[in-house]
């Protein structure tokens, strides 16, 4: 309908400027060239209206049906696209639009498909996260009832490596709790990470030194290789954290008498730091999932070894906050996790 109309007025317009403007200029130069009005006006009545007429009069059923059937072009991605947006407003969020047409709608193909894309991981992960939540709770509830069940029933007596047992379960509910806090908490809108210049040597040195017994008691060789004098903006609170999370993650899964390294580069307009570790690699299809909550390479040996699955999903709020990026590369000997803040420069 709208095309009807443009057309409609383009021909409105084009009239106006021969019957009015055009006769108008015509009369004008018909005179000064010492031609009667009369008969200038009748040599362009015939010469020209008439003509213009008919030309009218056929043009009008041809725009009109040129823009019937660019509406119709129009329309059908259109349409298509509201009924893949009803799918996934339904929950189908497989849905997908062919990428046709001009190339604005083809673009407008390529960025729903994109959306209906980012909306089923996001479901996907939603799902995880219920699936692993509800896991990491189960696990340790079953076995302090187990305990709790067994102690009341005098099945079992009670000893201080029970209370103890107990006492780890406790803590394992505290720990995920605490982190399901940081993760709640980092992802309000109105926080605001209030970043500042940090000093990376004295940042990672500091770190390493609250985690060096958990290197130390596995025999496993660390090499820091940090410049001095490399600044980054970032807020301090959350860069030790980055680095706690990453740290325990390299002495958690090195094996015993296994190496490790933590370095960090200029990159001019940014700071890059990197933890690597010798040890088991990491699938190429698991890579793109470990900053994803709960989700675990081995399930069975990240239980085993106490990890819940969050400590690397903090780690990408917490960098991407400071205005940087996370990424991990991996083969079957090392595994290099980095991560790149904003540099301050001197």
């Amino acid at each position: 309908m709208v095309s009807v109309l443009v057309a409609l007025i383009a021909i409105a317009v084009i009239v106006v400027g021969v019957l009015v403007v055009a006769q108008s200029t015509f009369d004008r130069l018909m005179i000064q060239a010492g031609t009667p009005a009369a008969e200038a006006q009748a040599m362009f009545d015939h010469g020209v209206e008439a003509s213009f007429v008919v030309a009218v009069l056929i043009a009008i059923p041809i725009s009109a049906g040129l823009a019937v059937i660019l509406a119709a072009r129009l329309a059908r991605p259109l349409r298509r696209m509201a009924w893949a947006a009803e799918r996934i407003a339904g929950g189908d969020y497989q849905a997908r639009v062919p990428r046709g047409g001009p190339a604005e709608l083809a673009s407008l193909a390529d960025s729903f498909n994109q959306m209906a894309h980012s909306l089923s991981e996001q479901e996907r992960e939603r799902r995880d996260f219920i699936a692993n939540a509800a896991h990491e709770l189960r696990t340790p509830l079953t076995n302090l009832q187990g305990y709790l069940e067994a102690l009341r029933d005098g099945v079992i007596a009670p000893t201080p490596e029970q209370f103890r047992s107990l006492h780890e379960e406790a803590e394992r509910l505290v720990r995920l709790s605490r982190s399901l806090d940081a993760l709640a908490d980092n992802e309000r809108p109105d926080r605001m990470a209030a970043r500042q210049d940090v000093d990376l040597a004295q940042a990672v040195r500091s770190a390493y030194e609250f985690a060096r017994p958990a290197f130390e008691a596995k025999d496993i060789e660390v090499e820091l290789a940090i410049p001095n004098g490399l600044i980054a903006r970032a807020e301090p609170d959350g860069l030790a954290q980055v680095l706690a999370n990453l740290l325990q993650n390299a002495s958690r899964y090195t094996p015993r008498g296994g190496r490790a390294s933590i370095r960090a580069e200029d990159m001019h307009s940014k700071v890059l730091i990197s933890i690597t570790n010798t040890g088991d690699g990491i699938p190429a299809g698991d890579l793109p999932h470990v900053f994803e909550r709960f989700y675990r390479v081995e399930k069975s040996r990240d239980a085993a070894r106490g990890g819940a699955g969050i400590g690397l999903a903090i780690v990408k709020q917490l960098v991407e906050a400071s205005g940087g990026r996370v990424g991990a590369d991996s083969n079957a000997q090392l595994t290099r996790f980095w991560f790149s803040l904003p540099a301050t420069l001197m």
